[in-house]
This record gives C-alpha cells, sequence and structure tokens, in this order.
C-alpha cells in the first residue's frame, strides 16, 4: 500500500513491520525517513545492521538470502537495508526481490507468536515511472509492505517548508513584506537543493538566538560562504563596470557559486528599478520611493543615477531577459539565450551593466 511519507510516525508508534519501502528522489527527506526508521529499530533491540547497495543488473544476491536464512535461535534482531539507487534492478534482482518477499513472508506468517521479527528488511528506491512501478516485482512489495513515498518539495511549498523548519529551532523571519522578501530570497538561494537549504537553516540556529530573523540576518548568513560576494557583483553591473563583472562572475564560477543565486542578485535589482520606475510615473519623487522601497547607503546613489536616465522600455525588456535567463539557469531553453547557465549570466549582467553605463 502506497503511503506519504508523513505517514511514517504513526505507523512505528503502532508496530514495526518485517518489511518497509521508501521511495524518493529528495535525498535529505529519505534520509530523514529512513533515520527515523533505525532509531525505531535500535530502540527495539535491533543490534545488527547490514547494508546492501545494488549497483547494475549484475549484483551478486548470495549474501543478501544468506543474511536471511541464518535464522540463530539466540541470534541478535536484525536490521537490513537494501539500496537500488537506479530503481532498476534488472530481471534477474527483480526475481531476487520477489524471492526475499516470499522468505520474510514465511518467516514471520501470522500467528506464529512473536512479538516484533527476527529481521526488518528496509528497500530505497528513487521515484519510479510508472512502467516500473506496474513490474512484477514493484507489485510483489506493493502487496506485502507498506511503501512510503516521499514527494519532491516544489517551489511553491519551499517557503512553506523552510518556515516550518525555522520554527522547529524555535525561529521565524519577520513578518509581512519584509519576511516574504527574506523568504523569496532564501528559496532563490536553495531551490533545487533540499540539503543546502537544510544546511543553511541548521546555520542559522548557530548564528542567532531564538526568535525574529530579518532579512539582513537571513543574507548575511548565506553570503558567509562566498569569498566573492555576489551582492557586490549587483552593485558592478550597476555601475557599468563591464570588467569588473566578468571578473566577479569568473571568481563566482571558480567557487561553485549557485547559478541561481546570481541571477536572484541580478534580477532584483532589475525588478526594483522597474517598481521605482513604475511609482515616479504615478507622480511619486524619487526619494519618497527610495525609501518606500527600502533602498539606502551605496545602492541608494546608484539608484538615484541610473533611475533618472533609464528609459522605462528598456527595463521591460531587461525583466524580459531575466525572465528568459531564469529558464536558463534551471535547465530550460531560451530562444537567443545560450545554453550553459554561466554563460547565459554572463551574457545577461553585460546587457544590463551596458545599459547602466548609457545612463551616466
Amino acid at each position: 500500500m502506497t503511503r506519504h511519507a508523513t505517514d511514517l510516525t504513526p505507523h512505528l508508534k503502532r508496530g514495526l513491520a518485517p518489511l518497509y519501502v521508501v521511495e524518493g528522489d529528495e535525498s535529505l527527506l529519505v534520509q530523514e525517513m529512513t533515520d527515523e526508521l533505525r532509531a525505531k529499530t535500535q530502540e527495539l533491540g535491533y543490534s545488527e545492521r547490514q547494508v546492501f547497495t545494488v549497483m547494475g543488473a549484475h549484483f551478486d544476491w548470495t549474501d543478501v538470502f544468506a543474511e536471511f536464512q541464518s535464522m540463530g535461535l539466540f541470534a541478535d534482531k536484525q536490521l537490513i537495508e537494501l539500496r537500488i539507487p537506479s530503481g532498476k534492478p534488472g530481471k534477474e534482482g527483480g526475481q531476487a526481490i520477489e524471492k526475499l518477499v516470499s522468505m520474510v513472508q514465511t518467516f514471520h506468517e501470522p500467528g506464529q507468536g512473536a512479538v516484533l521479527p527476527d529481521k526488518v528488511l528496509l528497500i530505497t528506491l528513487p521515484r519510479l515511472d510508472k512502467l516500473t512501478k506496474s513490474s512484477a516485482w514493484h507489485q510483489c512489495l506493493e502487496s506485502a509492505a507498506p511503501i512510503f513515498v516521499v514527494q519532491n518539495i516544489e517551489r511553491v511549498a519551499l517557503s512553506n517548508w523552510i518556515v516550518q523548519r525555522l520554527a522547529a529551532q524555535d525561529q521565524r523571519v519577520t513578518a509581512g513584506e519584509q519576511g516574504a522578501q527574506t523568504l523569496q530570497f532564501f528559496v532563490s538561494c536553495v531551490e533545487g537543493n533540499l540539503l543546502a537549504a537544510h544546511q543553511e537553516i541548521q546555520k542559522l540556529a548557530l548564528l542567532y538566538p531564538p526568535g525574529e530573523l530579518g532579512f539582513e540576518q537571513v543574507q548575511q548568513a548565506v553570503l558567509n560562504v562566498s569569498r566573492f560576494d555576489v551582492f557586490k557583483l549587483s552593485e558592478a553591473v550597476l555601475s557599468g563596470q563591464a570588467t569588473r563583472v566578468q571578473r566577479m562572475l569568473d571568481g563566482l564560477q571558480a567557487e561553485g557559486e549557485s547559478a541561481v543565486l546570481v541571477h536572484f542578485a541580478i534580477t532584483e535589482d532589475i525588478r526594483l528599478l522597474y517598481k521605482i520606475k513604475s511609482s515616479m510615473r504615478t507622480g511619486k519623487a524619487l526619494p519618497m520611493v527610495l525609501k518606500e522601497y527600502r533602498v539606502w547607503g551605496a545602492k541608494e546613489k546608484l539608484f538615484e543615477r541610473v533611475i533618472g536616465h533609464m528609459p522605462f522600455h528598456v527595463l521591460e525588456k531587461l525583466l524580459q531577459a531575466c525572465h528568459r535567463v531564469d529558464g536558463v539557469v534551471k535547465g530550460l531553453r531560451a530562444p537567443n539565450w545560450p545554453e550553459n547557465p554561466w554563460m547565459a549570466l554572463q551574457q545577461l549582467a553585460f546587457l544590463c551593466a551596458k545599459s547602466c553605463s548609457l545612463s551616466k
């Protein structure tokens, strides 16, 4: 029977089954789920643990079967983990899995009087396609074991996931628009890498006490991992310093910085310039608008210079370019843009820097 990942905790409170299957591509969530199961087996006296990783279709299943057949009278209870990273055990592997299921059911038939199974088998698989799920070996697993499926955390749900994880360590972002901005920044930095998100959240617990987190605190925590400050790049772009922009992009790429984060830094400035220009077109004064959008310090002077001479239609074209490159850094193709994310970022940064340079 297929279940959601959140169903594991209540399931384990009711008892322990001899066979579990965990499926999913989010390595962090799969790890947390299997850790919970391991902790439960240790609590119940399963002092031994064996791990087998099936690599390729010619894996030797002999040792796996031997572990199940060694049922000594005084043997310690044992957790056996079978990891199949590809999700494709092959024909021989599929038959072996069906045999293992049969062995589990034979050793733990109802009415044998055992309170707990002597051995617990945990099988971990990636997210499977429809064809694989319809295979005989997977159908066999479905009929014999609870299958816990770990769903991917998509972008629309990532903000709530971050909020929940922060709450678990007694932290929260500020309320209102500033909190939304903080979450948007966080999501853009870690989207597509849940493990990185988890590590950054843990870092916040180490750096700051329980309570409210401001945008600057979250921003600084993320920036501390880079020798090249990605937000200094936006200052170079706004200043129209093409040579400096190239040097910083090369440095950020060499350090392994996230292309998503670099795109966020460039796009946020263009989006903010667009909003400020739009407000000014309604008759608002520039100083008032800059204060409204919390632009101050060195960036305030840069914005004052650029916004006064940047035509609105140029900002519209730059925003469209940012949208195209957003797709590129996430693996999509865009007409007239390089497929390589860093080449696309370079082209975008040069386009923005050139436009800002003409505004001098």
